[in-house]
């Protein structure tokens, strides 16, 4: 029997059989406009591929070489060379037959700057047509001039749309069936990663010799107890809402509790950091204002760097919010203003700090009397007693 992965085995060969990324591959995405030419040795960009783990990427690559018919050589920056690129790119401009070979290179922010700066003449020349994969930020990772002769094309996260039908799929190739609550953990337990998720089910089909997979077959598959609640019910937004006021109570103990709650039931990690960026400002405000920083940073982190390594960072950021002093006076003040906005419209700006654009509204009193640092209440006469902000 062999040893192929399912993952490997159930790989896509062409578009029409990839699962995801809409954006790119349906009717009007960049990649099937570029691949609808006739002439396959028409000009072809080099590609920075850029998206979480399991979204397609190294698939995608695949395909298009696939689809332009031309040689395509698969590298990873982890234990390449560039001397080893270099060399086959030396014997393949001997020959030529099937136009610029394409050089796939995973992880490509794994090379340094001189690696990436050497790659750089080839690319421009035409020599070959680099496609590089990464998870990380090439706005960062990739170097200008590499960047600049090439596409950046970023792919998302894998839905559980799509997850579904990778997952039905992959039932089918090894004849097994699902019951709705195991396929409900693994859709949730995979996080967007269809390698993830092909692998769990690999496994799980080759430890149950039945025609069916149960919950604890998954379970036994991810070696994880299924933690999940239902994203509908009572129970996630108990959760969530249980995680926020143990922040806003001071209590890091709790909120790291309720936040380990989240990640084993496959809460998307993005989505607890967005709720940490408002508690930043809603919750902490004036009273620690480098708090929205460090909550921007969890959440820049959790976008860059992806499941499961950026758990430290939300760990790190929910202790600093939780032991951080609490103010909610700039959000106090910002309701109370809005309430007044709907309650009387839009009234009238003084005049005195209209801008006087024109000769007209000059000569009509607008910027009158204005000074830089005017202690007088500058809202509009019908509410120039109101205070919002208690200083």
């Amino acid at each position: 029997m062999d040893n192929i992965p399912l993952a490997e085995k159930l790989r896509p060969k062409s578009l029409k059989d990839f699962i995801g990324q809409e954006h790119l591959v349906g009717k009007e995405g960049i990649v099937t406009k570029l691949l609808s030419y006739k002439d396959n040795n028409h000009f072809f960009p080099s590609l920075i591929l850029w998206g979480p783990p399991g979204s397609g990427k190294t698939t995608l690559a695949r395909i298009i070489a696939n689809s332009l018919k031309r040689d395509f050589f698969e590298f990873s920056a982890v234990n390449t060379k560039v001397k080893d690129i270099e060399d086959l790119i030396f014997d393949r401009s001997q020959l030529r037959l099937t136009g610029s070979p394409i050089i796939f290179l995973d992880e490509i922010h794994r090379f340094n700057k001189a690696q990436q700066d050497k790659l750089l003449p080839h690319v421009e020349k035409g020599d070959i047509i680099l496609i590089g994969a990464t998870t990380e930020n090439p706005s960062f990772e990739v170097i200008g001039p590499l960047l600049s002769r090439s596409r950046v094309l970023v792919l998302n996260q894998l839905t559980e749309k799509d997850l579904k039908k990778i997952s039905s799929r992959a039932l089918k190739f090894v004849q097994k069936t699902i019951d709705k609550k195991a396929q409900k953990f693994l859709l949730e337990s995979s996080n967007g990663d269809a390698r993830v998720l092909l692998n769990v089910l690999e496994i799980a089909s080759s430890l149950n010799q039945s025609l069916s997979l149960s919950i604890e077959d998954i379970e036994q598959a991810l070696q994880r107890r299924q933690y999940t609640f239902d994203k509908k019910g009572e129970d996630y937004y108990n959760v969530i809402s249980a995680f926020i006021k143990s922040m806003r109570a001071s209590d890091p103990d709790a909120a790291l509790y309720y936040l380990a709650r989240m990640i084993e039931a496959g809460q998307d990690p993005l989505y607890i950091a967005r709720r940490m960026v408002v508690f930043a400002s809603e919750d902490i405000g004036m009273a620690q204002p480098t708090a929205l920083v460090v909550a921007n940073a969890v959440f820049e982190a959790c976008n860059t760097i992806g499941y499961p390594e950026c758990q430290e960072n939300l760990a790190h950021g929910v202790v600093y919010l939780a032991t951080a002093k609490k103010d909610r006076s700039a959000y106090d003040a910002f309701i109370s203003a809005r309430e007044d906005v709907r309650k009387y419209g839009n009234l009238p700006v003084p005049m005195k700090i209209r801008n006087p654009v024109t000769k007209l509204t000059k000569e009509i009193g607008y910027g009158k009397d204005y000074e830089m640092y005017d202690q007088t209440s500058l809202l509009p006469e019908k509410l120039k007693d109101k205070v919002y902000y208690n200083r």
